[in-house]
């Protein structure tokens, strides 16, 4: 009995710590924001990520065909597109609110395909909480641009999913490291095009090899480990928590605090999120690679 609670509990735990880690990383990247703006800082994130994670999974061992190589492109530019909008998101709006928009596109993606009365339901949720996020006049209006970029996230990360499933018949390990190299090839010059030489800097090299080590290796591998272990419902439940463990780690390390109407916001997308994955059929689980 003891076995098998500690079988249970120890991936939860890890999609937990994975959300938190990613929570933390994101947090304290934006610490360099005034010195290397978002550009430079997606950039040493995405740069030092692509290669703890070549070395990690050594993609050289596999052969990758044509087709393949360019379904794993278009995943990758994808992925640093989505790492690099959701950064310039960051500079203008709050962590928590910029993950509850980019959360829009994975619930489209898992909601695109079905007709069931009960899904209408979860668009709705969806629906109420961006209406909420979104600068329309009501509460306290947050930046439009912000907004857009985080829209832009989400619209990634949508397409992000698709090309991943079109790369789904590849080792996980073989198609995340070659297309975080993908990303970095969109990211890193747009970063060294706005920092310049200021990303050499060595203590600030250092701070972004520990921000993607903390914000994109470590959650990787727990989630990897997780979903080892894990009904991919259940991984599901617990990912939507993202945006509001987002939101409660940033008012601590961030100073920012959210209005009423903005955590209702963030509400309304975990609800979409939980419930679109309760009712979703296996095929239609979107996964946070």
């Amino acid at each position: 009995m003891s076995n098998s609670r500690h079988a249970t509990l120890l991936p939860v735990l890890a999609v937990l710590g994975s959300v938190t880690a990613l929570a933390v990383g994101t947090s304290f990247a934006k610490q360099l924001f005034p010195l290397i703006g978002a550009q430079g800082t997606s950039a040493l994130r995405v740069g030092f990520s692509a290669l703890v994670l070549l070395a990690v999974f050594r993609p050289w061992r596999w052969t990758t065909s044509r087709t393949d190589a360019g379904a794993i492109l278009r995943y990758g530019i994808t992925l640093g597109a989505m790492n690099l909008l959701f950064y310039m998101a960051l500079r203008t709006i709050p962590f928590g609110i910029a993950v509850a928009i980019e959360f829009c596109g994975p619930l489209a993606v898992a909601m695109w395909s079905s007709r069931r009365p009960v899904d209408f339901l979860w668009v709705g949720c969806a629906v109420a909480g961006l209406l909420l996020l979104l600068p329309l006049g009501h509460g306290e209006p947050l930046d439009p641009t912000g907004v857009m970029f985080a829209l832009g996230a989400a619209a990634c990360w949508a397409m992000y999913i698709i090309f991943g499933k079109r790369a789904g018949h590849l080792p996980a390990g073989h198609t995340v490291s070659l297309g975080m190299c993908a990303a970095a090839l969109v990211v890193v010059p747009v970063g060294v095009a706005h920092a310049g030489a200021a990303l050499l800097d060595p203590k600030i090299l250092l701070f972004g090899l520990g921000v993607a080590i903390v914000s994109s290796a470590i959650p990787m591998w727990l989630e990897m480990m997780a979903l080892k272990r894990l009904p991919k419902e259940t991984f599901g439940i617990l990912i939507s928590m993202e945006p509001a463990v987002a939101a409660v780690l940033a008012m601590g390390l961030l100073a920012e605090h959210l209005t009423a109407l903005q955590w209702a916001a963030i509400g309304c997308t975990v609800v979409a999120s939980v419930g679109s994955t309760l009712t979703a059929k296996p095929a239609q689980m979107p996964i946070n690679t």
